[in-house]
């Protein structure tokens, strides 16, 4: 409005400029809300007179026409923002519910869970979104640390549903259920019946404990990173992959457990296929054991976040997936 008035006076009335000063409550209404526009919407109009006056526009048309421009964007302006103000507070009460129940969904994964510290790590490749299609949960029962983590077939709202499906399936086995094929077993029906073959979930159980070691259950889901004490790293596998989750109405057998020596000094990262399949502009994958050096770090949450910069790093621009991230290290 200042530079409106500047050329104005420079130039003289017969340029025609006065009816850009509108543009002050224009703009007001894009950035304030209703008052600041109306503020703004009278001090356009009271410079518009002045420099009317000024120039002698109000012996002809021209002033009365740059006034009723002036009055008529702001009254716009006025209804713009009161709309946009009430878009602003629907929205954040949706995104407030959202967070609540992205916070019901993947809980907060404790520090310590008996003789384990944890440390997770969620990218999610929804902009704006904290969860997703993968799920992760960890939970300390008297026998043993018993942790799942999956990956959903697809994304949106209907992957969160899945993953909430089988994530509470898991949270009550794992206190009820004897051993680990029990709980796969209950988890594996329930998402069955809830899928009946028409989606998917891999997903990776694993109970942990001192006396045992770890073991797992595999139900199509990319092997987790074990890191010894000394450094060497393992990606365990079990002798024949089963098939995620939800696809048991076809009649196969389900996962096996297997075991490996899990002790002072190892680490456990279990992760999602959003890691391992996220590309470079070469179309190279993320070398995960190239760089599991990362996870050297003593605090595990940022030795997590070293190895999370490190892949936002490989790929070139957002993730085109999900990328969950679980990290267990053995507790002296």
């Amino acid at each position: 409005m200042a530079l409106v008035a500047a050329v104005d006076l420079a130039a003289g009335p017969g340029v025609g400029f006065l009816p850009m000063v509108s543009l002050g409550p224009a703009f007001a209404s894009l950035v304030g809300g209703w008052r600041r526009t109306a503020l703004v919407g009278v001090l356009a109009l009271a410079l518009c007179l002045v420099l009317g006056v000024y120039d002698g526009l109000f012996t002809e048309r021209r002033g009365f026409t740059a006034m009723a421009s002036v009055v008529g964007v702001t009254v716009a302006g006025l209804a713009g923002a009161v709309m946009r103000q009430r878009r602003e507070i629907e929205f954040a009460g949706v995104r407030s519910i959202a967070e609540v129940a992205q916070r019901v969904l993947l809980r907060p994964v404790p520090g310590v869970a008996g003789h384990l510290r944890a440390a997770v790590s969620y990218t999610s490749a929804v902009a704006e979104a904290r969860i997703g299609g993968d799920l992760y949960e960890v939970v300390a029962t008297p026998a043993a640390v018993r942790v799942i983590i999956g990956d959903v077939q697809g994304k949106g709202l209907e992957a969160v549903e899945t993953a909430a499906v089988v994530l509470g399936a898991f949270r009550e086995a794992a206190y009820d259920e004897a051993d680990l094929a029990a709980v796969g077993a209950r988890v594996a029906r329930t998402a069955d019946r809830a899928l009946r073959g028409e989606k998917f979930v891999t997903a990776l159980l694993a109970e942990l404990s001192p006396e045992n070691g770890a073991a797992f259950l595999n139900y199509g889901h990319p092997p987790p990173l074990l890191m010894r004490e000394g450094g060497v790293v393992h990606f365990p596998e079990p002798a024949q992959y089963a098939l995620p989750l939800g696809l048991g109405l076809h009649g196969t057998d389900g996962p096996r457990p297997f075991r490996v020596d899990f002790g002072p000094g190892d680490q456990l990262l279990l992760h999602t296929d959003g890691v391992t399949e996220a590309r470079d502009r070469a179309g190279a994958f993320y070398p995960l054991g190239e760089r599991a050096d990362l996870l050297k770090d003593p605090n595990p949450d940022a030795a997590l976040e070293a190895l999370r910069q490190d892949l936002m790093r490989h790929v070139p621009g957002p993730l085109h997936d999900d990328a969950a991230m679980l990290l267990l290290r053995y507790r002296q």
